[in-house]
């Protein structure tokens, strides 16, 4: 499943200490079809990271709440040893500094297992796509720690601004889009998106889709 800039879901990794929990996800992935032939589980840090030296997977959904830690620490981990396997968070929490450490240790995206399955697989699909979901609430929660972007007669210059082209991009970055749906949507090749995104996250200080959309409405960059 997956293209060449979309994310496989073959084998995926499920980090969660519930069994019902676990299965539900597992039933999850599978139905979005495309040939999942593996879904591993793991209820512990230890279980995780034991599975992952044996097979690095190419998508993981962690808990927050694991019996020997915390999710947190994980995704960190795992950026750490391999930054390529994008990192989904799946709790019961949203408060607002744990969604923030979460993305800031490597997350790509933060959903609540309390939504509906039809929910989740929408959310699960954009992974697919390329996209970064973030649970509505979630997203709502964080967007109002959000400093008000300064006016233009008190922002100076800024070496680090991004151009109007990075500017469109990241506008549709933050729109859930993958870099090839981009690449068609504005008639330039993949490989120059892909460049235009490692420039993005250079100026911004980042290191994925879901930071970088953060820190620019952060800045006042997108509306």
């Amino acid at each position: 499943m997956g293209t060449a800039d979309g994310i496989e879901l073959d084998p995926a990794l499920i980090v969660e200490d519930d069994t019902t929990t676990q299965r539900r996800l597992a039933r999850l992935l599978a139905g979005l079809g495309g040939g999942v032939r593996h879904i591993a589980a793991a209820g512990s840090m230890a279980e995780a990271k034991a599975r992952i030296a044996a097979q690095v997977p190419r998508l993981a959904l962690i808990d927050i709440g694991l019996p020997d830690g915390s999710g947190i620490e994980l995704i960190g981990w795992l950026r750490n040893r391999h930054p390529s396997v994008p990192t989904v968070v799946i709790s019961a929490w949203g408060d607002e500094e744990i969604v923030l450490a979460a993305l800031q240790a490597g997350a790509i995206g933060y959903l609540l297992k309390e939504r509906d399955d039809i929910e989740l697989e929408l959310a699960l699909q954009s992974i697919q796509r390329g996209g970064a979901p973030i649970d509505p609430f979630v997203a709502r929660r964080i967007l109002t720690l959000l400093p008000a972007a300064p006016s233009p007669a008190a922002a100076g210059p800024d070496e680090h601004a991004l151009s109007e082209r990075e500017t469109e991009i990241l506008g549709l970055v933050a729109r859930g889009y993958s870099n090839r749906e981009i690449a068609e949507l504005i008639a330039l090749s993949r490989f120059t998106i892909e460049g235009y995104t490692k420039a993005i996250y250079r100026k911004l200080a980042v290191s994925s889709r879901t930071a970088a959309v953060f820190e620019a409405k952060s800045r006042g960059l997108l509306r």
